[in-house]
């Protein structure tokens, strides 16, 4: 199995802003065959150096992991998150 992370650092960091986007993300759930397992989670320590949003996504296999990457929902919200965030971090791995 692949784990894909992806943490987001939003522009608008009002509850609203973080709110709205995390649903974004959750509304990926049951749209994309390959993905196994969807997690959005949302910060609750608000530090400095904290992120607003994680995404935890599960894959069966890499190819899964890349047919993810394009497809057209996932495109939607790549879409979104270019327009909202400020920075995001990702990291793949085997689990």
């Amino acid at each position: 199995m692949i784990t894909h992370i992806v943490l987001f650092k939003l522009k608008d960091r009002s509850p609203e802003s973080i709110a709205a986007t995390a649903q974004v993300l959750k509304d990926m759930e049951g749209q994309i065959d390959v993905l196994r397992h969807l997690e959005v989670g949302t910060d609750i320590l608000h530090s400095e150096r904290s992120y607003d949003i994680a995404l935890v996504t599960k894959f069966d296999s890499m190819d899964a992991l890349g047919e993810y990457q394009v497809h057209p929902v996932h495109k939607k919200v790549i879409e979104h998150m270019t327009q909202v965030r400020e920075s995001s971090f990702s990291v793949d791995y085997e689990s």
